[in-house]
């Protein structure tokens, strides 16, 4: 990273080396991490993109082949930033972690064979998510050259962005680590476990909250809120996704939401750009706009409460044109503007 670079940079989230990324299913949690991770590799720094749950949603959002169990290169930023993504596999998470911390080698290999990991990480209660945020933790932890040792040795990676589970799933996922360590009295297990969930509560981790400006989300957004206050966990900045322009003006919107927009002004506007104003015409046309205004009204509702929740909030607009590479980009670019990298 340039000299001067994290100098220049002027956003929110200063010192914060671990963004998670949660958001109720259908909110776009996937594609704006992404965009997040682009947004942050800007001005030379390398960014670690990990998704935790298998479904290579981040392959998809770059339009690149399916992501591998080791960090790949999947795209360049501006200002020769990198961004890398990593498919975190608990299988291979936990054969590192026997060998790290047991010595295991070829023994982690016999255990495989006999079914003992497939047990482990599909079968034990939480070791999943144990072996899921213990590889984000040490991909945070990790540096450049694995020799350096010290609060001067440069990181792998200056940030490192997680699409994490859903709102409903994520406060457990987080906190897991310390129910591990309430059963594991002593031992690496124990250790690790109180590393991790000192990681994960300190302030260089920050957990943002993907929703739309809908019922559901909204609400999954001040309960999840609420639940991670609850377990001590840093919480970030709440980012509104697909954010719908509103096309009518405020006097409009409250005529149409009372049904009270003239017809005849309506055939006369038609009439005025050459088009003809037939029943069928009018009727669809005062339906939307009832429907726009109904709709206008529900988000103003919902934006308050978000507001309320006293979080930064940032705003992602509705891409006509759908969400890929392209989009991402976009999406990067509006999260810069905003402050969020």
């Amino acid at each position: 990273m340039a000299p001067d670079a994290e100098a220049a940079r002027d956003t929110d989230w200063d010192g914060v080396r671990l963004h998670i990324v949660t958001g109720k299913g259908g909110t776009g949690k996937t594609t704006v991490a992404a965009a997040l991770a682009l947004a942050l590799a800007g001005e030379c720094r390398r960014v670690l993109l990990a998704e935790v749950e298998g479904r290579q949603g981040i392959s998809q959002s770059f339009d690149v082949p399916p992501l591998a169990l080791t960090e790949t290169r999947i795209a360049h930023a501006a200002h020769g930033g990198e961004v890398f993504g990593l498919a975190v596999d608990p299988k291979a998470a936990l054969l590192e972690y026997l060998q790290m911390y047991y010595k295991l080698g070829r023994a982690g290999g016999v255990l495989e064979k006999f079914g003992a990991i497939d047990f482990a990480t599909t079968i034990a209660p939480g070791v999943r998510d144990v072996l899921l945020t213990g590889k984000v933790y040490e991909a945070v932890r990790r540096r450049r050259d694995h020799r350096a040792k010290g609060p001067g040795a440069a990181p792998a990676y200056d940030a490192v962005v997680v699409d994490a589970p859903p709102t409903g799933r994520v406060v457990r996922f987080l906190n897991v680590n310390h129910e591990v360590a309430d059963l594991a009295r002593v031992g690496p297990i124990r250790s690790q476990a109180n590393s991790i969930t000192a990681m994960l509560k300190s302030p260089q981790t920050a957990v943002h909250l993907v929703t739309l400006l809908e019922e559901m989300p909204v609400q999954e957004t001040v309960d999840t809120i609420a639940e991670l206050r609850s377990v001590g966990m840093p919480i970030g900045g709440v980012i509104i996704n697909q954010v719908r322009e509103e096309i009518l003006t405020l006097d409009v919107l409250e005529a149409a939401s009372r049904n009270a927009i003239s017809r005849a002004d309506v055939a006369a506007d038609l009439t005025r750009i050459h088009l003809r104003a037939t029943d069928a015409v009018l009727d669809g046309l005062l339906t939307e706009a009832r429907d726009h205004a109904e709709r206008v009204a529900l988000e103003r509702d919902k934006a308050k409460v978000i507001e309320g929740l006293g979080r930064p909030t940032y705003r992602l607009p509705s891409l006509s044109e759908g969400v890929d590479a392209n989009g991402i980009r976009e999406m990067a670019e509006t999260l810069i503007a905003q402050g969020m990298a």
